[in-house]
């Protein structure tokens, strides 16, 4: 029988060196990207051998288990991550090679001409519906194709759909991150979704405004009011009501709806003054000169591809189907020399007890290849691609051509899953996660912005809530807060580590066909990635202690 291995939060018997070697892989990843510009496929490597130094050398972990998690994280990030990002690219390569982009960058263009206003309708609006139906990095990798074709720059397009992508994320993916959260904490799932919903519009009605100012500066941003309130305003409104009054599940699907809905009628009566001009450079699409007028039946073949996306994953993600589609094949394979052979210790994890035995952390690998979104994805594409005119021949040249394109992508991506994983199963997560639990009074905020870590670290909200769910819960408990609001806010400060992830920012990239600018990215981004998380934090410290923001707490 194999021996159980504890894990050790303070490993050096003195706090702050363990949770600076803890954090030691971060530093060289992001430190690696953006200090001295390595590929970030490299970057991630470098990381991922790192973490494997300090789960063995500084955590004792042993060499088998090590050996598992690196295999077990390197296969997730293939699949399903790996999964969606390669079949979503072939979808897009499809259209582009058929020249049904062009079409849908004119029809954007006739419905709202200024760029400004493009943003809020595709990365904002329309990332959030892609990222409530299917998530995991699906909005960014759409909308960013989507804006370089309006003829954004790279980085633009790429920055200011990871901007733009962060309210929608803690309901994403048909609310996937709240129900994991309620499974690692025990709280009830509509108290979770209740929380967040009191926590998230405030930023949902700021996103739109902030991605504009970020743009085309304060006085581009005011010249747009009307449209960001708008977009802004609607989907905060129904993102309160619909996770306070319904449950996590179909939030951002009618938030971005009545977002999408609300600004296209406004459009109909307000237009800016002027149209804001996008910078040109070098690297921007050249876009041309476009007819006056477009057919109606090429509007329709071009916009067909997203529609059958559209309806394919939302359909994957109906819980009726998913469970259908997993009784035909959702093998699993519990991964060997990992599964329930390491143990969470105390204060992660409750205190054992005779009714209450230490818990084992499980290590599952589910390959439920149908069920899955990226093969949702895939019959889509197939058939679009039958629908657009493509034989299948053709398609499987596009194919081919599309793995070469993101090979580096699935490497990156594997191998920061696989960081992340080594950083969990070692117990890193939780050396880092107690030293921000240890600040007192000023817990509130620093809970907060332990989601943010959590998300930046696995760049998934739903990652986050299991590697930190329980810890929130428990520190709470022990610093005298509502625990429902700490875990809470886990998931709600979890949404701005979003735009810093390599996972992310891999996925932006590589739509955008900018592979290799990954550092660029970040250092983009990154700013408005730490302000909205120390906002939201703050937000949540005024919920934890002052009238009126108390009254807002679910009790």
């Amino acid at each position: 029988m194999e021996t159980i291995w504890a894990q050790n939060y303070d490993p050096l018997n003195n706090p702050w060196m363990s949770t600076i070697l803890a954090a030691l892989p971060i530093i060289v990843l992001l430190g690696s990207i953006a200090i001295f510009h390595m590929r970030i496929h490299l970057a991630a490597i470098l990381g991922l051998v790192v973490a494997i130094a300090v789960a063995l050398f500084i955590f004792k972990m042993p060499g088998t288990a090590v050996s598992a998690t690196t295999l077990y994280g390197s296969a997730y990030g293939l699949f399903p991550i790996g999964w969606i990002v390669l079949n979503l690219i072939f979808l897009y390569q499809l259209t582009v090679d058929k020249g049904l982009f062009t079409l849908i960058r004119m029809h954007l263009s006739t419905i709202a001409p200024d760029p400004r206003i493009q943003v809020i309708l595709i990365a904002f609006a329309f990332g959030a519906f892609f990222e409530g139906a299917a998530g995991f990095g699906t909005p960014v990798a759409i909308t960013a194709a989507i804006l370089i074709q309006l003829g954004f720059r790279p980085l633009a397009a790429c920055g200011l759909s990871l901007i733009a992508n962060t309210a929608p994320v803690a309901f994403g993916a048909l609310g996937t991150p709240i129900i994991a959260l309620a499974a690692v904490t025990g709280i009830d799932i509509h108290q979770l979704s209740a929380m967040v919903g009191r926590q998230l519009p405030f930023f949902s009605l700021i996103v739109p405004f902030w991605v504009i100012w970020a743009m085309a500066g304060f006085r581009g941003m005011v010249a747009v009011w009307p449209a960001a309130l708008t977009a802004g305003l609607s989907f905060a409104v129904t993102q309160f009501l619909v996770s306070n009054y319904h449950g996590p599940w179909l939030v951002d699907i009618f938030a971005s709806i009545a977002s999408i809905v609300s600004l296209i009628v406004l459009l109909k009566f307000w237009q800016p003054k002027t149209i804001w001009e996008l910078p040109v450079s070098e690297d921007t699409v050249a876009i041309g000169k476009e007819p006056a007028v477009v057919k109606r039946k090429d509007m329709i073949r071009a916009w067909t591809p997203w529609a059958i996306l559209v309806i394919f994953i939302f359909a994957w993600g109906v819980p009726t189907v998913k469970t259908a589609l997993n009784k035909i094949s959702a093998p699993e394979y519990k991964v060997a020399y990992l599964h329930n052979l390491v143990k969470r210790t105390p204060p992660i994890a409750p205190e054992p007890t005779a009714d209450k035995p230490a818990k084992t952390e499980e290590a599952v690998f589910k390959l439920n290849w149908i069920s899955a979104t990226g093969t949702g994805i895939l019959v889509a594409a197939i058939i679009a691609g039958f629908a657009i005119g493509y034989s299948l021949k053709e398609m499987l040249r596009v194919y081919g051509q599309t793995f070469w394109r993101v090979r580096f992508s699935l490497i990156t991506i594997a191998a920061m899953l696989a960081l992340g994983y080594v950083t969990k199963y070692s117990g890193a997560d939780a050396t880092m996660g107690l030293a921000l639990a240890k600040t007192g009074v000023l817990y509130p905020f620093f809970g907060t912005m332990l989601g943010w870590l959590g998300v930046a670290l696995t760049g998934s909200d739903t990652a986050s809530n299991v590697l930190f769910g329980s810890l929130q819960t428990i520190t709470a408990k022990q610093t005298g807060v509502n625990p429902i609001l700490m875990a809470a806010a886990n998931s709600s400060g979890g949404v701005m580590g979003k735009m810093v992830d390599a996972q992310s920012i891999v996925v932006a990239s590589t739509a955008t066909n900018w592979y290799g600018h990954e550092g660029q990215i970040l250092r983009y981004v990154f700013f408005h990635s730490i302000a909205l998380a120390a906002l939201v934090g703050l937000l949540v410290f005024l919920q934890a202690y002052v009238v009126p923001f108390s009254d807002m707490v679910v009790k």
